[in-house]
């Protein structure tokens, strides 16, 4: 899409070039020819022609498109850039996207910061830590603090626009967010790679709904992954704290307000690949001769923990 919008830019901007220099050249003469008035008025046809043509275009490819908030919670780990960079890719084919990353620390992770600038993509980086009563709890509720942090930002800013959640150890197919985008309630689809399913979805027998295949059902009301639906008001009221299940019923719907995506949950546009860890490194990375070098630097970097 970025290419194909680049390479209309470039395709603009020469014509405009053109109609200048003709402007240019017609007006250098010192006896312009009979004609030179005529051609003149044709020049400047042409060039206000080709610059309205450019803005509409810039407007088609944009402006009207509905917005999309990515909200991704995040942690500091080995695998947290390799992860955010495959996610960062993805979200630099998407027009019209804004990236809340939402990071579980107190102080502000520059390794993160800066990838975010390099990317070009609209984003904010949101400090969310978990609260302290829950760390030293067995089942912790991980993501929740910082996709409520990511919420609270867009719901203070934002009064229209789609949000949706995306963890960090995903892999997004495109055309997930172009089919995402035109939600009016809310919308699902497979969620592929589930650890004890292989995928998470909602089951349709002749394009209708019968029921929910998960890992898990557990008397939820919507049995679904947090990668798999998204909500098209960025205004949408919520209860803090809760997770997949609780959050959908806090907004109040119902199964028959479900719009089903990828080709009626046919197609699986989001997988959980889930980045492997290597661990533990070679204590070799230690050695006293690799000191003042790239490899200290690297160390630092990808957080790497010899054994």
């Amino acid at each position: 899409m970025r290419a194909w919008a680049g390479q209309q830019a470039v395709g603009g901007a020469v014509v405009v070039v053109l109609v200048v220099g003709g402007l240019w050249w017609a007006v250098s003469q010192p006896t312009p020819p009979p004609e030179c008035g005529a051609s003149l008025a044709s020049l400047k046809d042409t060039l206000v022609r080709a610059i309205r043509e450019e803005a509409q275009r810039r407007d088609t490819t944009h402006s009207h498109l509905p917005l999309i908030y990515v909200i991704t919670p995040t942690y500091a780990r080995p695998e947290q850039i390799p992860e955010l960079t495959r996610l960062g890719q993805t979200l630099m084919g998407v027009p019209r996207v804004h990236w809340v990353v939402a990071e579980d620390a107190h102080v502000s992770n520059m390794r993160v910061v800066t990838y975010l600038k390099h990317t070009g993509l609209p984003h904010t980086y949101l400090l969310t830590p978990m609260p302290e009563e829950y760390r030293n709890q067995t089942m912790q509720p991980k993501g929740v603090a910082n996709r409520n942090g990511g919420l609270a930002w867009v719901r203070a800013r934002a009064t229209e626009g789609v949000v949706f959640f995306a963890d960090d150890d995903n892999a997004y197919d495109l055309r997930l967010f172009e089919e995402m985008r035109y939600t009016s309630r809310v919308s699902m689809w497979p969620v592929g790679l589930i650890i004890g399913s292989g995928v998470s979805t909602p089951v349709l027998r002749n394009g209708r709904f019968v029921g929910w295949y998960d890992a898990w059902i557990g008397g939820r009301t919507f049995p679904v992954d947090m990668a798999g639906f998204a909500r098209p008001d960025a205004l949408m009221p919520f209860k803090p704290g809760h997770e997949e299940d609780g959050f959908l019923r806090s907004l109040g719907i119902s199964q028959s307000d479900i719009e089903f995506k990828a080709a009626e949950c046919t197609q699986i546009y989001v997988w959980h690949t889930q980045t492997k860890k290597n661990y533990p490194y070679s204590r070799q990375i230690l050695s006293p001769k690799f000191d003042g070098t790239n490899l200290r630097v690297l160390q630092r970097d990808i957080m790497l923990q010899p054994g």
